[in-house]
């Protein structure tokens, strides 16, 4: 098995949401938490490499800017 790669830091992303995430978010074109926020929950967790944990991350991330993921 090979190892992941870490890219991060994102953009302003969390460390926390875990390099997986953090590179999958990025292939995706998303490096912003004001990104983030204009995708919905269920969109991002369609996104391989990003689960639960990472979610409940960029929520808490999001409420502290006072944004929050678009509705599904």
């Amino acid at each position: 098995m090979t190892a992941t790669p870490d890219i991060r830091p994102v953009g302003d992303l969390p460390h926390a949401t875990g390099k997986t995430a953090a590179r999958e978010l990025s292939h995706n074109g998303i490096t912003t938490l004001r990104q983030v926020a204009a995708h919905s929950k269920r969109g991002l967790l369609a996104i391989h490499g990003v689960g639960p944990k990472a979610i409940r991350i960029l929520d808490e991330a999001l409420a502290t800017m006072g944004l929050d993921f678009m509705n599904s």
